[in-house]
Order: structure tokens, then sequence, then C-alpha cells
């Protein structure tokens, strides 16, 4: 049966494969691929777990005392004929031999599958049978997890791709992804992702944007709708997914794939061509990137630098430890390398809120326990409280800068005693660098933009950095005290907002009356629908998604910013600004 389930666009595209469900589990399960060599071995695993819990049970069944209820012998017997039933353990194999999933996997999907089928029955009595099935695989679950080092395999939601085999394009449909698990996505054979939670602009969906697969967030209820193996497509345009589609469908979104392949061969046509409007004025474009390897693909796409390398996923998926001053130097060294002498601003490691660590804070707190982590001990917060740890950063960042030009970028910055102490922080190193003589070069300091308070501060301080990188996710999300990853407000994240407007455009200027550098680093820089409005507030230099580049620097090619800035006035005086720009930037493009 065909049907729709609607949800939130968040990276553009279409995506054609069979659904892999991650379900959720009250045992932590492991999902990866095994080599094909490895399956018969995968399923003498499966078995072997399968016969522990049936010796378990009967062992269990053996000791029942005299007395004991009759119905704790037959609970026992329902079990044993669950375990034991071809719809179970051997249906799974089926996963194994055909999807190359692992053990665990296997077991989960099948029990989804089995799941379903309980639901749908009338009778009272067989469909709460459900519960015992469940009880069942958890036990098998959990025998595999004794005989299987779980720590090999990552966490609950870890997804890595090795060896597979299938020849179907695979869609992932989640609850929800880490940001750190969705980091794994970079080397996997997954083609678009569906979670039921998330936002435009939470770190799943900023990461799909990197990798530029389509995906759909909060859609609420489509792990639950969805089954293993169901045909989906995913349109990232209009955050639709259509499962079991018709074969008309299909052809159309086919087509449509086609068409967009072809749209991204024509803009990567543009990767040499510089970044100059029509009146003259040369646009700086950079990339965001998450790990040093990225940087290959900003070059790529035609990036002049790096406006922001996430630090943070060095520190993540490392079950508490945390990355040596050495192997942060090697990374941000890679990156500065790969760069060929372009700008590359890293900005420390910004964690806490949707991106905790395994490790967090002084007091090792749990990001789980944290009523407002958004609020808490994030960012720089976060540093600044874990001295050791930020030095041992900045020695690295500042290593790494002896082979290229390098930024510091500074995030959440709130208080000028916040910079006074990163500012301390950073003299300390330089001498500590200068006493074992260890080379370094001039760093600029930066910080970020993204609460209230700095953007209405800025004259402040300005006087005591050297640029500034507005992050307009974290922007919007404070000033209109919303949720940024919560699809329950999702709605009410506008970017169009006439506050977040004002603030925008009264950081740029006063950046630029200082003679400061000023660069937007958050979505709105990557997105095409919003290169005119950023260009007329005098904004010089993007960082964006290196998949965004092409998009974007098409816009800037087809604008004259002198013609549009004498525009803004009406959008920011406008009680629907989104509506205005519509109306007053169409003229002022010039269409080849």
């Amino acid at each position: 049966m065909s049907f729709q389930v609607f949800g939130i666009p968040v990276s553009r595209g279409v995506a054609i494969g069979r659904a892999v469900l991650v379900a959720s589990s009250r045992v932590d399960v492991a999902h990866y691929f095994i080599p094909a060599s490895d399956v018969d071995q995968e399923y003498d695993r499966l078995t072997r777990g399968r016969d522990a819990v049936t010796r378990e049970l009967q062992g269990l069944k053996a000791d029942l005392p005299p007395d004991a209820p009759h119905e704790l012998d037959a609970l026992l017997d329902v079990h044993l004929l669950l375990l034991n039933d071809t719809a179970l353990v051997d249906a799974a194999r089926q996963w194994i031999q055909e999807r190359h999933y692992n053990a665990e996997w296997a077991l989960s999907a099948q029990l989804e599958v089995l799941a379903r089928q309980f639901d749908e029955m009338e009778d009272d009595y067989l469909r709460e049978r459900k519960a015992d099935l469940e009880q069942v695989v958890e036990r098998v679950l959990s025998a595999l997890a004794v005989e299987q080092d779980a720590a090999a395999t990552g966490g609950a939601a870890a997804v890595v791709a090795r060896d597979f085999a299938g020849e179907d394009p695979l869609l992932l449909v989640a609850a929800d992804i880490a940001p750190a698990d969705m980091i794994q996505f970079k080397r996997s054979v997954f083609q678009g992702f569906i979670t039921d939670i998330g936002g435009k602009t939470s770190h799943t969906a900023i990461v799909a944007r990197s990798m530029d697969i389509p995906a759909v967030v909060g859609t609420r209820e489509a792990s639950r709708l969805i089954r293993q193996d169901d045909w989906v497509i995913i349109d990232g345009d209009a955050g639709t997914v259509i499962v079991n589609p018709s074969p008309i469908i299909l052809e159309e979104y086919r087509f449509r794939q086609r068409q967009s392949e072809l749209e991204r061969a024509r803009l990567a046509r543009l990767r040499h061509t510089p970044a100059i409007t029509l009146d003259g004025q040369r646009i700086e474009l950079h990339a965001n990137i998450e790990l040093p390897g990225d940087a290959v693909a900003a070059l790529a796409a035609g990036a002049t630098g790096v406006g922001l390398f996430r630090s943070e996923f060095l520190f993540m998926n490392r079950e508490g430890e945390l990355p040596s001053e050495d192997e942060q130097f090697a990374a941000y060294k890679a990156a500065v390398e790969a760069m060929r002498g372009m700008p590359v601003t890293i900005r420390t490691v910004d964690v806490g809120a949707d991106k905790p660590l395994d490790r967090m804070s002084v007091n090792e707190l749990r990001h789980e326990h944290v009523l407002n982590p958004a609020m808490g001990l994030r960012a720089i917060r976060w540093s600044l409280a874990e001295p050791s740890m930020f030095r041992q950063q900045l020695r690295a960042i500042f290593r790494a800068s002896a082979f290229g030009q390098v930024k510091l970028l500074v995030p959440m910055v709130a208080h000028l005693s916040e910079i006074r102490q990163v500012q301390e922080a950073i003299k300390r190193v330089k001498q500590q660098l200068d006493e074992s003589r260890q080379p370094y070069g001039e760093i600029q300091l930066g910080v970020m933009i993204e609460v209230p308070a700095a953007a209405l501060m800025l004259p402040q301080l300005l006087k005591h950095v050297d640029f500034i990188s507005i992050g307009t996710n974290d922007l919007i999300q404070y000033t209109l005290a919303i949720d940024r990853a919560d699809e329950a407000v999702a709605h009410l994240y506008d970017p169009w907002h006439p506050a977040v407007l004002q603030l925008l455009a009264n950081s740029i200027a006063q950046a630029r009356k200082m003679g400061k550098e000023v660069s937007v680093c958050g979505e709105m820089a990557g997105d095409a629908g919003f290169t005119d409005l950023l260009l007329s507030m005098g904004l010089r230099c993007f960082s964006m998604h290196p998949s965004q580049i092409p998009s974007v620097k098409q816009r800037v090619l087809r604008a004259d910013a002198q013609r549009l800035s004498t525009v803004l006035p009406r959008i920011l005086d406008s009680d629907d600004p989104a509506k205005t720009a519509t109306e007053v930037f169409a003229p002022h493009q010039r269409f080849h």
C-alpha cells in the first residue's frame, strides 16, 4: 500500500531506495554491514545466541519449584516456542544473507516485521504476545552482546558500511541520528535519510547538507510507519516521503533525479569562475568542514578558504577519551596544507546542546542530565571550564599555523570577560611554545555572533577581536527562544523574522564601519534564497557547505550588490520581510 509521510525538508534532491530501519530498543544494538565472506559465520553467531537463551529458559523451567504457578511454566513454554519459531531466527538469516546485516541488526529487523504482524491481530491475547516476543529478542541480543565486544562496533545508532554487496540503493530511517553518528555517513552506502525528530538547522540536517544527500526530518512517525525493505522516495525539496510508490510516481521521480544531476553538472562548471557581482564586488565563498578530509571537497567546489572548521567532530565517538594535542595538530595541519595557502578558520570545540560528548565538563556532566543544555555549559563556557583541555587545543592550532594561514574562532561569546580569558590562554600558550621552541604563525582572533547579547554589544567586542563570524542558526534560535532541534516548534524558526534581520544588518554594518572582517557561517549563508539579502546588507564573505557553493556562486554572478543595497530599508521596515524581499529583489537579478 502506498502512502506519504510529511516532514521538514533539510537537504534538497530526490533519493529512491529501500528502507533500512534502525529501531529503538531497550538494549543497545550495533548496526553495521559484514563482508560477504562472513555471512555464514554471522548466522552461526546468531544461532549460538539463540541456543544460549534456549538453554537458559530450559534451565529456568527445570528449576521451577513444584508449587510454582502453572502460568509461569506456561509462559516459559511460550518464550521457548517463540525463540525456536522459524519466523524469528531463521527469517533473520535472510537479512544476514541478502543485506549483510550483522546478527543484532538482522534480529532487530525481523522483530520489527513480526511486531507489526502482532499489532494487526484481532485477538487480544495473540496481540499481547508481542511483549513476549520483544523479551525473547532482548534475551538473544544480550547473549550476543556477551559474546561480541560491543565497543568494537559503536553505539545504538552507529551505522558503519563495510563491503556491502547489495544492488538496491538504501535509505536510512530512524527516530533520530546523533551528529557524531551522522559523520559516518560520509563513508556509507546510504543515499538519504529520514528521521522522526529534528529541525531544519539541527546538526543532523547540517551534516546531511554537507554530504549533499536528500533528507527529511521531523516526520514524527516515519520509523513506525515505514517497514524494513519498503521502497521509499525522499523528496528533499518538498519534505515529502513516499512509501511504496506506484510505477508512474516512481518513474516521475527518477526523471527528476536525472534532471537534478544535469543541473549539478552545469553548476559544477562554475568552479573556477571568480565570485564577482555584476557591479564588480568580489565575494569570498568559503567552506564549512567537519573533518580534515573535507578540505578536498571544499577545493573541488571552488572554495576560497575554510570559514568554519568544526573542531568538535574530532572529539566525538571516542568513548570519553579526548584527542591528544598531537592528534589535533595533525588534523589541523592536514586541513591547512590541503587548502594550499588559503585561510582556514578553526573554531574551538563547540560541544553541548545537541552535540554532547561522552565526557562532558569538569564533573563528567552528562548531556541528558542538563535541564536546558542549549543554555548550559557549552561552547566557550565548557572550554574555559576545562583550562587544560583548552590550552591543549590552542597549542595544536597554533602549531598548525606554522604551515599556512590560520584564524581562531571562539563560539558563543556573550561577555567581554570570556574574550579576556581566551586572550590570557593564548598568551600562556605562546609562552609555552616559545619555551619549547616550536614554531607558530600569526593568528587572527575572532568571535561568533550567536547570541543577541553579543550582537547588541558588538561595538565593545570589536575592539578586542580581528573579525566576527555570524552563526545564524543559533542567533535565530536564541533570538526567537526556539529549540532548533525540536520539530514541535520548528514552524516558528524564522530566518525572515524582523528581529533577526535587524541583528544581522546591524552586525554586518558595525563590523564594516570599524574595518573588521565579517562573515556569515550559518545555514543562511548556504541558502541561495538569502544571497541577495546578505549582499544587500554589505556581506562580502559567505561560508557554507561545499555542496552549496555552486548555487550561491550562480546567484552572486547574477547580482548587482550596489542596487540591492538600495532596497534593503524597505525589507527591514516591512511587516512581512520575506514577501517584500521577493517583490524587490526579482527586478535586480540578471539571468544569463
